[in-house]
């Protein structure tokens, strides 16, 4: 029979260790965060339905956003093992200069709508990690006030062709003057997707007081605070718009911008040049032949055409055609640093995460960007280190293999119908 006796009170001591506690809420939220889809969840709990759903949404059904992640959740990693992986380098060059992480933060408009601290906090918790800052044309903080609270780290500016040049040369003037680095064309807006959720939430800029948007805010008083106690929600590039955001898209975009414009800009601009929306080789090919330095291959976070082709998939392909000439980076669809690795492995330079930044900034502002930030690098390094190899360079095609869901079905010619 087992002995039984009391336990001597020294036994007991490692057993009865607390935790110091956490007083700020928002902290003790954040440490408990330990995925995106984590940050994702006290996103959703603490900002007011229209202000997550336009972050959290995509175009129609939302399944080129559905499939983007679904790709990713399709790899298959080969591993090696019995290698010495004690350290490991998350940098990589990019464009000529160093980023300590294979990622950086997208663009994204409204951003102070997420939350009060907004681009700035982003910005600067990119330079803080050492990764590049993308500002949107969409932004609600001024080029300038990005680049004083990022004023030692890589800040891009992403610029929409606009039915008025002037007005689009004249905020690529500002980002020269400002020491923005590098230019982002996104060209796979001729007109709005079809955002549906934020149709039915009725979601404008500033944010409508509808009583579905009162009810709906009164269990999170502390993002209605923040947003009525702060410099008002417009826009910093352009004059405030009362409309939904389609129809500004809509007014502002111009459908006619085709590859005689990125030419000219390709003259106009000193820095380099980034092409964002790219969805096929044939496309990569000729933007390559404009004179860009990098292209991102994007369906724009599956918020323009539903059933896009999804950028993992396409990557391979891109980058044998035309990795030689130009960067080839990825975004749509990353929710983890698995994600990340994949997309290196698969071919990628670099890659980029809106959403994913996006939920924490919601969930924390700038520490919840920060977290964000620590939970992708933290799986990064995981995953490269499971994987048996020490640096982004030695990631290759042999370290993924994508299982087979969705794959072209074979034509087989015209019918004889």
């Amino acid at each position: 029979m087992m002995r039984r006796r009391l336990p001597r009170p020294a036994e007991l001591a490692p057993l009865l260790r607390f935790k110091r506690p956490v007083l700020s809420p928002v902290r003790r939220r954040l440490q408990n965060a330990l995925t995106i889809d984590d940050l994702r969840g006290i996103a959703r709990r603490t900002t007011p339905r229209a202000a997550f759903d336009y972050t959290d949404g995509a175009a129609e059904q939302e399944l080129s956003l559905a499939r983007a992640r679904q790709a990713f959740r399709d790899v298959e990693f080969r591993p090696a093992v019995l290698r010495d992986v004690s350290s490991v380098d998350l940098g990589r060059d990019l464009l000529g200069r160093r980023a300590e992480l294979p990622f950086g933060i997208a663009p994204t408009g409204f951003t102070r709508l997420m939350h009060t601290e907004g681009e700035v906090a982003g910005a600067a918790a990119a330079g803080h990690a050492g990764i590049p800052y993308t500002l949107s044309t969409m932004g609600t903080t001024s080029i300038e006030d990005v680049a004083a609270a990022n004023p030692h780290g890589r800040n891009w500016f992403q610029l929409y062709m606009w039915k008025d040049r002037d007005r689009s040369m004249g905020l690529v003037e500002r980002a020269a003057t400002a020491r923005y680095e590098t230019l982002v064309v996104t060209v796979d807006v001729p007109v709005a997707g079809a955002r549906l959720r934020d149709v039915r939430n009725g979601m404008t800029i500033p944010p409508t007081l509808t009583p579905r948007t009162v009810v709906n805010a009164i269990p999170r008083p502390v993002w209605w605070f923040n947003l009525l106690t702060t410099e008002p929600l417009t826009f910093a590039s352009f004059d405030s718009w009362g409309g939904t955001v389609a129809e500004l898209l809509d007014a502002m975009f111009d459908p006619t911008v085709g590859y005689d414009d990125l030419r000219w800009l390709r003259k106009e601009w000193k820095g380099k040049l980034v092409v964002k929306g790219v969805q096929s080789v044939d496309d990569a090919r000729q933007v390559a032949h404009c004179g860009a330095d990098g292209i991102t291959l994007s369906n724009h976070g599956g918020r323009q055409l539903d059933r896009a082709p999804v950028p993992f998939h396409l990557l391979p392909d891109v980058v044998r055609e035309v990795g030689s000439d130009v960067e080839v980076y990825l975004d749509t669809g990353i929710m983890s640093g698995a994600d990340v690795v994949a997309a290196v492995a698969h071919g990628a330079r670099f890659t980029w995460v809106g959403r994913a930044y996006l939920y924490g900034l919601m969930a924390g502002g700038r520490a919840g960007v920060d977290r964000a930030i620590e939970i992708l690098s933290t799986e990064v390094s995981r995953t490269m280190r499971l994987l048996g190899v020490t640096s982004l360079d030695d990631l290759t095609p042999d370290h993924v293999v994508q299982l087979e869901r969705l794959a072209p079905r074979r034509r087989t010619g015209p019918s004889s119908d």
